[in-house]
């Protein structure tokens, strides 16, 4: 079979389109009929479309540049940008990309266990580029508005760090608008940091006034922050496969839904660090409790341990939970047993037996049929969908 000439258009300095080009790269581990014109050099990384005698294109549209190049070819695109672009502008572009609204849904579950009732969002001003920000912001308004919560949002008229000074003198006219503890949820880690250095003019406290999680889990950047991020991890590895599984198929010629030319990939999960490690609950019993459980989730504890570390009777401690958190205590036990789970699949190599010691299951068979309850997969499916590469 001749190869393919596949262009990938991205820019691999950034994290996000890094851990895009992995998946990618996994896709033609087994698929050896691809040959890549890929450059990290920002002003090469577009082959010059006139001569080049290419198959398909993996592109980030998130660059005006880019966006222009490839408007109008005739060669199947896909594209792996946060900006969407429906088919009225190039009959053969698709897009693989993240859901937001899963992204939000992911921030205000993990805002909200920590106990929170205020929230503040901190996105990005508008332009064509970046409609992640504004559907994140909306998706994360509207679930906290189900839960009764209001949201305090800011964009800013400026987000370039040489305008830094402007950057920090209006987020700091925001921050200082704040209700605390409140928990933040910004639109990427970038933002988040801006978020943390008006934080520290202020003198607030991080957790302890505002607890900020990020997206994209850029590592490097996540744990050189002070206090290091949280943050959500996206599934950037998953979007670079489907996106050249996508294409494979599109430069076959193979027929293709509408449903596959426009996918969206869940996120993988929160990684918390220090950022948002507060559990902001008033009740001082029903905080011990959370704590208590949390810290003895491998133990195999039960509501009578909870009860009697919070000193008080199950009745009572169930009531109080169902007030505050909206769940019972046993429903908080299996919560943080499988949030666990979820870390220990993605984050090591330990068998199954192990994990279900490690997250007071007990055995292999009671952690998979609550994991498949309440995931609708089995842990070996969730850690192969969703595990680093």
């Amino acid at each position: 079979m001749p190869k393919r000439e596949v262009a990938l258009i991205l820019n691999i300095n950034k994290p996000y389109d890094r851990k895009v080009v992995a998946g990618i790269a996994r896709f033609t581990r087994t698929h050896r009929s691809w040959r890549l014109y890929v450059e990290d050099e920002p002003l090469a990384k577009i082959p010059d479309l006139r001569r080049w005698q290419g198959q398909g294109i993996i592109a980030d549209l998130d660059d005006q540049q880019v966006l222009d190049a490839v408007r109008g070819l005739t060669i199947p695109v896909v594209n792996i940008g946060g900006a969407i672009f429906d088919e009225s502008w190039s009959h053969d572009t698709s897009y693989v990309t993240t859901d937001n609204e899963a992204v939000a849904r992911m921030a205000a579950d993990h805002l909200m266990n920590q106990g929170f009732t205020n929230f503040a969002y901190c996105g990005v001003r508008q332009s064509p580029f970046n409609p992640w920000s504004r559907l994140r912001a909306k998706a994360f308004r509207q679930i906290l508005r189900a839960h009764g919560f209001d949201c305090s949002e800011f964009n800013g008229r400026h987000t370039n760090a040489r305008q830094w000074e402007s950057v920090q003198t209006e987020m700091c006219k925001w921050l200082s608008t704040l209700q605390t503890p409140v928990g933040l949820f910004s639109c990427n880690d970038a933002r988040a940091r801006h978020v943390q250095e008006g934080c520290r003019r202020l003198g607030l406290r991080i957790p302890g006034d505002v607890a900020i999680l990020g997206v994209d889990n850029d590592e490097l950047m996540c744990d050189l922050a002070n206090p290091a991020l949280s943050s959500i991890s996206l599934g950037t590895d998953r979007i670079g496969y489907e996106a050249a599984n996508l294409l494979d198929d599109l430069m076959s010629g193979r027929r293709i839904s509408k449903a596959r030319r426009w996918q969206v990939i869940e996120p993988i999960g929160v990684v918390t660090r220090e950022s948002t490690n507060l559990i902001a609950i008033t009740d001082q019993d029903v905080a011990h409790a959370v704590e208590f459980i949390r810290s003895r989730i491998a133990e195999g504890i039960q509501v009578s341990d909870v009860a009697k570390a919070a000193d008080l009777s199950r009745s009572t401690l169930d009531n109080r939970f169902k007030e505050i958190l909206g769940r019972t205590v046993h429903d908080e036990i299996v919560r943080a047993r499988l949030e666990r789970t979820k870390e220990l699949l993605l984050t090591t190599d330990c068998t199954l037996t192990d994990i279900a010691k490690q997250t007071g299951f007990g055995t292999v068979q009671y952690l998979a049929t609550v994991f498949r309850q309440s995931t609708g997969q089995t842990p070996g499916e969730y850690r192969k969908m969703n595990a680093r590469q």
